[in-house]
C-alpha cells in the first residue's frame, strides 16, 4: 500500500519524467514506466512502452521543457498528475502543452502506466 510521503515521491517522480524528455533519456523511463504502459501524442496516436522508449530517445527537439500548475492526486493505489509545461521549440518559438500522467503503486513503488499530452 502506498506510504504517507507520496505526493513528495510523485512529485520527484513527476520532475523526472520532465527532465528524462528534455534530456532524451529512455533508461530513466525504463525504470518508471510499467510494463503495459502506453501514451497517447499531440497528434493523436497512441504508443506503447517501446514506441515511446524510442520516442524519448529521438528526442522531440524542444528545449527548456518546465512544469508549471502540477496538481497531485492520490486515489488509493493510483494517482493522476495534471501539469502544464511552457517548451522552447524547435525554431525557437515558444509552445505550450497539458499533460496528464497516470501511476499505478506495484511491487512497492509508483510505476507510470498512461501518460496523454496535449498542445495548447
Amino acid at each position: 500500500m502506498p506510504e504517507q510521503d507520496d505526493h513528495a515521491t510523485l512529485s520527484e517522480l513527476n520532475a523526472g519524467y520532465v527532465r528524462g524528455v528534455e534530456e532524451r533519456d529512455p533508461a530513466w523511463f525504463e525504470r518508471h514506466l510499467a510494463p503495459d504502459f502506453m501514451n497517447s501524442n499531440p497528434d493523436g496516436s497512441i504508443v506503447d512502452r517501446a514506441g515511446f522508449l524510442a520516442q524519448v530517445a529521438a528526442g522531440s527537439g524542444s528545449s527548456r521543457i518546465e512544469a508549471h500548475d502540477v496538481l497531485v492526486r492520490v486515489l488509493g493505489e493510483f494517482a493522476i498528475i495534471h501539469a502544464r509545461t511552457t517548451f522552447e521549440t524547435p525554431s525557437g518559438a515558444a509552445g505550450a502543452a497539458r499533460y496528464t500522467d497516470i501511476w499505478s503503486w506495484q511491487d512497492g513503488r509508483w510505476l507510470c502506466v498512461a501518460a496523454q499530452v496535449t498542445r495548447c
